[in-house]
């Protein structure tokens, strides 16, 4: 069966994806920024309440993934917490200034990571070369790459994440995120040949009670977004009956 990863912005979300029956859980804060490392008691109630396989993004800032050494210092800080806490994998990713792979950083993460599964985030849609990007991740011997296929959608993204499962799939796994839903899944796993895929599920919302003071005029700053369990549940049933490849 095809492995789901729920992108969880929060614990609650992380709990519905595990009540859902999904396979793994990628823990972040603000999705709305494209995920953030999550707090330190999110953290600490996540390893008490989950029994899925969780790993973490370790995202310490939203912008671009160029990161200076006092910023790679808090990630091998949190990747450190991570790996006291018991979570089984981390979610990282470094790039420089010509949209290529920080090799220099990433090696310090990866020696931080040791033991735990890593996965290459989408950092990986914004790599000028990608294929060179997929060999060099490779040779660090990184599980997976999240990826989109350069493309704000995996769906429009097929051809290309297509191509890199053929160049690379015997070596790293890919795993399209980004758009993916009830209506897609099938055939982005279909056309692709993936094993893996990347997904929220969520749905907006608002904040309980009548609409008063600051609300009235930022209503948009009381809406929040939450993995939907039924929206989850019918993936689940989709991937279950889906041919083996």
């Amino acid at each position: 069966m095809t492995t789901i990863e729920v992108c969880a912005g929060s614990l609650e979300s992380a709990i519905i994806a595990q009540q859902c029956g999904a396979h793994r859980v990628e823990l972040c804060d603000s999705l709305e920024t494209g995920g953030l490392t999550p707090s330190f008691g999110t953290l600490q109630q996540a390893a008490r309440l989950l029994r899925l396989n969780t790993h973490v993004l370790i995202r310490p800032r939203n912008g671009d993934y160029v990161y200076d050494d006092q910023l790679l210092e808090v990630m091998v800080s949190d990747i450190a917490l991570v790996k006291q806490l018991g979570f089984k994998g981390v979610v990282i990713g470094a790039l420089d200034r010509r949209a290529n792979i920080d090799l220099a950083r990433l090696h310090v993460l990866l020696q931080a990571a040791e033991g735990l599964s890593v996965t290459f985030h989408r950092a990986f849609d914004l790599c000028a070369k990608p294929f060179e990007a997929a060999e060099k991740l490779i040779q660090l011997k990184v599980d997976r790459i999240l990826t989109s296929g350069q493309r704000p959608t995996a769906f429009e993204g097929i051809p290309m994440i297509a191509d890199l499962v053929r160049e690379f799939g015997q070596h790293i796994s890919f795993m399209p995120g980004s758009g993916i839903n009830g209506s897609n899944i099938s055939e982005i796993i279909r056309k692709t040949g993936v094993n893996e895929c990347h997904l929220s599920g969520r749905q907006a919302v608002r904040a309980a009670g009548p609409a008063t003071g600051l609300m009235r005029w930022q209503s948009d700053a009381f809406i929040r977004y939450e993995t939907s369990a039924s929206a989850l549940r019918e993936i689940m049933e989709l991937v279950k009956v889906l041919p083996e490849h």
